[in-house]
């Protein structure tokens, strides 16, 4: 039965399907939409509405045409044309009945005429269901709905034709395994374990982006485990399977990996944040030692920072992206020096090293405590809590603007009578400092200050 929560939907792509039936092609909808329709989840108003086709892409492209606003054509030699039609993107694929070269990054694309066929080439059953249409009917050869229903993985195809096809879909069952709460069957875990290995001719690019989405799911712990447990870490990111350290009775540390994992889950599902969730202990393997104190990993998050930059540059992050997550790994166990005592100044220093990360790092510092100790839990939540008071005292106090010098590089340049260069530059980083130091004195008063220093120096 379809649901009548579909028939928004279906009246969207009425005139679409009316076209293409006109023209003797058939028209579906196909995969996520369907899926995530048959669970009740809302179809957001800027989603992708994806549909297959009978057509080929000449003829998809006549027929779309007169209905859009906008066509865009670099799928085209894959069988897939996109359009806008009434503020709504949609692709419209071809039936395929691809066949990928086991060493290949691409599909070899050739055409069907035949739903069924197609379907059978998608990554899971779950995935492997169409919608006729504009009259609806449902067509699920393999079962999805089923699947569904019961909360399994499977694949339409043997689990080693589907993950020869497509090496990544290994790493896309961590998502939905995750994302759905799906227990994956023996034989597709079986097939992840043999062929992990394959995951090495996937691009980097196409890793990276799966990555991300496995990450923003409410809680992406079964995901990573499956990545673990499977060996496909391994081929993604092996310093995750580095932090399963083997426990050690006699100095009571905690698994490295399970902590990990634990923290990524409590952070808001916001990629930047939960990647250096991800990343924040990767230093931990390489520094651990042990001592009488128990054990050690003295200055873990700098070589995590910059295992952390080697990794995501790696799997073509941004630069920013890069830069963010570095500097938030880096920066991950600043606070635990706040119960010795911090001044107005430590404060605003904190404030000023977060610079446009102060949130994702609170929140960060936050959900690292994964301690059972209800007693030590308590402490650090009062002591962030507190922290962030005097984060906004001082910020009420002291005027909101970001933490900078009080006279710009001109007016450093009017007083000393400098041309643009490096004592410029130093000049500022001494008013920084004193701005750190002693907060807001007012321009004369700094001006004062910079004349004395610069003298100093002269002298």
């Amino acid at each position: 039965m379809i649901p009548a929560r579909l028939q928004p939907v279906l009246d969207q792509v009425r005139p679409l399907a009316e076209a293409f039936e006109g023209a003797g092609h058939q028209l579906y909808l196909v995969g996520g939409i369907v899926r995530d329709q048959l669970l009740g989840r809302e179809l957001s108003a800027t989603a992708d509405i994806d549909l297959t086709t009978d057509a080929r892409p000449d003829e998809i492209k006549r027929l779309v045409r007169p209905l859009a606003a906008a066509l865009w054509l670099q799928g085209e030699r894959f069988g897939t044309i996109g359009a806008r039609i009434d503020g709504r993107a949609y692709e419209i694929t071809t039936h395929r009945a691809e066949v990928y070269d086991p060493d290949s990054r691409k599909p070899d694309v050739s055409f069907s005429d035949a739903i069924e066929t197609d379907l059978s080439r998608r990554d899971f059953t779950i995935n492997a269901m169409a919608i006729a249409v504009p009259e609806p009917r449902l067509i699920d050869p393999f079962d999805g709905a089923l699947d569904l229903a019961g909360q399994r993985l499977r694949t339409p195809l043997t689990p080693e034709i589907s993950f020869s096809d497509d090496p990544l879909r290994m790493l896309r069952a961590a998502r939905f395994i995750a994302g759905y709460g799906l227990t994956p069957d023996p034989e597709l875990v079986a097939a992840v374990r043999a062929n992990a290995h394959r995951l090495d001719i996937v691009s980097p690019e196409r890793i990276r982006d799966e990555l991300d989405k496995l990450l923003v799911v409410p809680d992406p712990s079964a995901g990573l485990w499956f990545t673990v447990d499977t060996g496909l870490a391994e081929h993604v990111l092996p310093e995750l399977s580095a932090m399963r350290l083997e426990q050690d009775p006699i100095h009571h540390h905690k698994d490295v990996l399970a902590h990990t994992i634990a923290v990524v889950a409590k952070t808001r599902p916001e990629r930047i944040v939960r990647l250096a969730a991800l990343l924040h202990d990767v230093g931990k393997p390489k520094t651990r030692s042990f001592g009488a104190a128990g054990v050690t990993f003295h200055h873990h998050e700098v070589v995590g920072a910059r295992m952390a930059r080697d990794r995501m540059q790696a799997l073509k992050y941004s630069n920013d992206d890069v830069d963010k997550v570095r500097r938030l790994v880096y920066l991950h166990l600043r606070f635990h020096t706040y119960r010795l005592g911090w001044t107005d100044s430590a404060v605003r220093r904190f404030v000023r090293d977060a610079g446009d990360l102060l949130d994702e790092l609170i929140e960060l510092t936050r959900c690292d405590c994964t301690t059972r100790n209800e007693r030590k839990a308590a402490v650090l939540s009062r002591r962030m809590d507190e922290l962030e008071a005097r984060i906004a005292d001082l910020r009420e106090r002291e005027g909101r603007a970001a933490i900078r010098p009080e006279l710009d590089g001109r007016q450093v340049m009017d007083q000393l009578g400098l041309a643009p260069g490096p004592e410029v530059g130093q000049a500022l980083g001494f008013l920084l400092e004193l701005r750190l130091d002693e907060g807001p004195l007012g321009e004369e008063e700094v001006r004062r200050r910079l004349a004395a220093w610069w003298s100093a120096r002269r002298g």
